[in-house]
C-alpha cells in the first residue's frame, strides 16, 4: 500500500501535462472531428500516442537532466538568434490559444447562466487565473482543478450508454482513414496541433527542472547541473506515459461520442457550445431537463480544463521568455522573487482576454487555434530533436534509436501535413 501511495505521489508534470492537453481547444477539435467525419479519425488516438509520448519524454528528459528549461537548452545548442524567433512563435500561438480558451469558457458559462455576458465571464476567469497563479502554489491549484476535469469522464460514460458496432469501432480505431480534401487536411493538422502542442514542450521541460529545485538538486532553474539517477528517469518516463495515455484516451472517447450522437443524427458541424453539449444528452436522457443537465456537464468540462490549461499556456510563455532573457523564474518563487516572470504571465493572459473583443465563433476559433499550434510545432520539433541528441548537454541521456525514429517520423509527418493543408488552401483559391 505504501509503495502504491509513493508511486502516485511521484507522478506530477507528465500527468498535469496530459490533463492540460485536453483543454477547451482539444475538446472542441475532437468534438468537431467526430461530428464532421464520424468514426474516421478514431485511429489517430492510438497512432498519436507513441509519437506524443516520445516527444514529451524528450522534453522532460531535457529539463530533468539539464536542470533548465527548453529555452535554456536551445540557447546552449544554438544561439539567441534561434531562441528569439522560437519564443516569438510560441508567444503568438499561446496568446491566441489563451484568448480562444477564455472565449470558450465564457460561452460555456452562458450555458449555465444565460444572463451573464460572455465578456464579463471572460474577465472574471482571467482575474481568477492570474490571481491563483501568482498567489496559490500551482500544485495546490491543480489538485482543486483536477476534480473539475473529471467531468470529461462524462464522454466515457456516454460512449458506454450509446454503444456501437464493435467491429466498426475496431476497424476505425486501428485502420487509418484518410480523405483527400481541404476539410480533412485542416482537421488532421488540428488534431496533431492540439495533441502535440508547442506549449507542452516548454511546460514539460521547465516543470521537470522545477522538480529538481524542489528536491534541492539545484538552487534555481538553470543554475546548475543536477545529479539524476536511473530511478528518477524511469519515474519520469512512467509519469509521461500515464499522462499521455490519459490525454489520448479522452480524445478517443470524445471523438466516438460525438460521432455516435451527432454525426449519426446528421449534425456534422458544431457551430455553437449548445451543439457540442448535445453530444452528452444520452447520458442524462432519462432525467427531467436532460438538455440543460448535459449543457452543465459540458460547461464544467470546458471551464475545468480551461482553468487548468490557461496557467500552463501562460506559464510556458513565461518560462520561454525567462530562458531567453535570463530572468529568475519558477512557479515555486514568490512574485517579488521573479517579477518579470510573473508579469509576463499577467500580460500574456490579459492580451488573450482582449482577443475576446473580436467577434468570433468560439468553437471555430478553438479549432483554428489547434491548427496554429500544428504549424508552430514543426520548427520546434526539429530543434527539440537536435537538443535531445546533444551529448554535451545530455551526456549519456541522449535519444535512443526508438526515440529518434518516432521523433523524426513525427516531424516529417507534421511538416508534410501542414504542406498538404496549405496546398489544398492555395488550390481552392485558384
Amino acid at each position: 500500500m505504501n509503495k502504491i501511495r509513493r508511486f502516485f505521489k511521484s507522478l506530477g508534470p507528465g500527468v498535469i501535462t496530459g490533463a492540460s492537453d485536453d483543454d477547451p481547444s482539444g475538446i472542441a477539435t475532437y468534438s468537431q472531428a467526430g461530428a464532421q467525419f464520424g468514426f474516421g479519425p478514431l485511429w489517430l488516438a492510438p497512432f498519436q500516442y507513441p509519437l506524443m509520448n516520445a516527444i514529451q519524454e524528450m522534453c522532460a528528459r531535457i529539463g530533468l537532466v539539464t536542470g533548465g528549461g527548453l529555452g535554456n537548452a536551445i540557447k546552449k545548442q544554438f544561439s539567441n538568434k534561434t531562441i528569439l524567433p522560437i519564443t516569438a512563435l510560441l508567444l503568438i500561438a499561446n496568446t491566441i490559444n489563451i484568448g480562444v480558451d477564455i472565449t470558450a469558457m465564457g460561452a460555456a458559462t452562458r450555458l449555465i447562466f444565460p444572463q451573464i455576458p460572455v465578456f464579463i465571464a471572460a474577465i472574471c476567469f482571467t482575474v481568477f487565473v492570474v490571481v491563483a497563479e501568482i498567489f496559490i502554489p500551482y500544485k495546490k491549484y491543480v489538485k482543486i482543478l483536477k476534480f473539475l476535469t473529471f467531468s470529461l469522464l462524462a464522454y466515457v460514460v456516454t460512449a458506454v450508454i450509446v454503444g456501437g458496432n464493435l467491429e466498426q469501432l475496431l476497424v476505425s480505431t486501428f485502420v487509418p482513414h484518410i480523405e483527400l480534401n481541404p476539410a480533412f487536411a485542416m482537421m488532421f493538422v488540428a488534431l496533431f496541433g492540439t495533441t502535440i502542442s508547442p506549449y507542452l514542450f516548454f511546460w514539460q521541460a521547465s516543470e521537470e527542472a522545477e522538480e529538481d529545485v524542489a528536491k534541492n538538486k539545484i538552487q534555481d532553474i538553470g543554475s546548475g547541473i543536477p545529479k539524476i539517477t536511473k530511478s528518477e528517469l524511469n519515474t519520469m518516463r512512467m509519469d509521461v506515459k500515464i499522462g499521455m495515455a490519459f490525454s489520448q484516451l479522452v480524445m478517443w472517447f470524445i471523438i466516438f461520442t460525438c460521432a455516435q450522437t451527432l454525426y449519426q443524427n446528421g449534425i456534422t458541424n458544431i457551430a455553437t457550445a449548445d451543439d457540442a453539449a448535445k453530444a452528452l444528452e444520452p447520458l442524462v436522457q432519462s432525467f427531467p431537463y436532460s438538455g440543460q443537465i448535459s449543457k452543465i456537464i459540458f460547461a464544467l468540462g470546458i471551464i475545468g480544463t480551461g482553468l487548468l490549461a490557461i496557467p500552463v499556456l501562460a506559464g510556458s510563455s513565461a518560462y520561454a521568455l525567462a530562458d531567453g532573457f535570463g530572468w529568475r523564474q519558477g512557479l515555486s518563487k514568490k512574485f517579488r522573487q521573479a517579477k518579470a516572470f510573473y508579469l509576463s504571465i499577467i500580460i500574456s493572459t490579459v492580451i488573450g482576454l482582449l482577443i475576446n473583443l473580436v467577434e468570433t465563433n468560439p468553437i471555430t476559433a478553438l479549432v483554428y487555434a489547434a491548427i496554429i499550434n500544428g504549424i508552430v510545432a514543426v520548427p520546434m520539433l526539429f530543434v527539440i530533436l537536435k537538443i535531445a541528441n546533444n551529448k554535451q548537454l545530455l551526456h549519456d541521456n541522449t535519444n535512443n534509436k526508438t526515440s529518434n525514429v518516432l521523433g523524426w517520423f513525427t516531424f516529417c509527418l507534421m511538416l508534410a501535413s501542414v504542406c498538404v493543408m496549405f496546398t489544398f488552401f492555395i488550390l481552392s483559391r485558384l
